[in-house]
């Protein structure tokens, strides 16, 4: 899709503190892909798109559905009032004055679920790598060489051999478990939706290959629920230099949004002592 040419825009107000390209490639989508003009594209809502910021707002070229991208941006949650508190810790205070703008995608469940079993032992490359070749395998043919994200009901027709092409190893038996999972009801969205943080990720972790953190990431990224912390080797070195105590009490019920900031700058810091 050529965006300069294509006429359905969305105009979104109100979107500070958001830096797309912070917020885009800091380990919680992997389908974005910043353009060589600094625009960024994706397949979202089965749709190619573009997003950029232009002075306050930010601009979506190939849908014009306002309500979903507040909601995809979180731009309805007060940030600015987070972060202020959140500042009140020394070190959140440094992570957030170093990569201001981060915000917590909600991105659609399904493909957030199978993206982060995807990404268990794995690295960022290889694991767009691997998403790509599932959506050229199985997803829709958009054009230009865009490719839907499969669906639950797609995969879940697929065996193991079927998914060969991918180089996914181990994990592609995970991926069709969690697919006749999800497509047979036995794990339900509609009930992880809504349900306490205990009861969704048991509902998850019925899916072989889903542990915590998996759980964790799924519940943060794909259903919204800002309370969910992933522990990753990031993060399990941060709470061991930084907090061996536990998270301090201002990250109560926003401990993601802790976690996204404190995630991406001590990978970014050799030393977070010296900084």
């Amino acid at each position: 899709m050529n965006f300069q040419n294509e006429k359905i825009v969305t105009t979104l107000t109100k979107i500070h503190p958001l830096d797309l390209s912070l917020t885009l490639d800091c380990g919680q989508s992997f389908r974005w892909a910043e353009s060589d003009d600094g625009r960024w594209h994706a397949v979202v809502k089965n749709k190619s798109v573009f997003a950029e910021i232009q002075g306050d707002d930010l601009l979506i070229y190939g849908d014009d559905d306002e309500a979903f991208w507040r909601a995809y941006f979180d731009l309805d949650r007060d940030y600015n009032a987070i972060c202020n508190n959140l500042s009140s810790d020394k070190w959140l205070n440094k992570a957030i004055e170093a990569y201001p703008g981060i915000r917590i995608l909600k991105q659609e469940p399904w493909e957030t679920l199978c993206s982060f079993i995807i990404s268990q032992n794995n690295n960022i490359p290889r694991i767009k790598g691997i998403i790509s070749r599932l959506c050229c395998l199985l997803g829709d043919d958009l054009g230009d060489g865009d490719f839907t994200f499969p669906s639950a009901e797609v995969i879940a027709q697929k065996s193991v051999e079927d998914l060969t092409p991918l180089r996914a190893g181990f994990r592609a038996k995970y991926i069709i478990d969690a697919a006749k999972k999800v497509t047979s009801g036995e794990v339900s969205f509609k009930k992880i939706a809504s349900a306490s943080m205990d009861e969704a990720r048991a509902e998850l972790q019925k899916i072989s290959g889903v542990g915590p953190k998996v759980a964790e990431c799924a519940l943060l990224y794909g259903f919204g629920r800002v309370e969910a912390f992933p522990v990753d080797v990031w993060v399990r070195r941060i709470m061991q230099e930084l907090y061996p105590e536990g998270l301090p009490e201002v990250t109560q019920g926003v401990e993601g949004v802790a976690q996204q900031y404190l995630f991406h700058w001590r990978r970014n810091v050799e030393n977070p002592f010296e900084v």
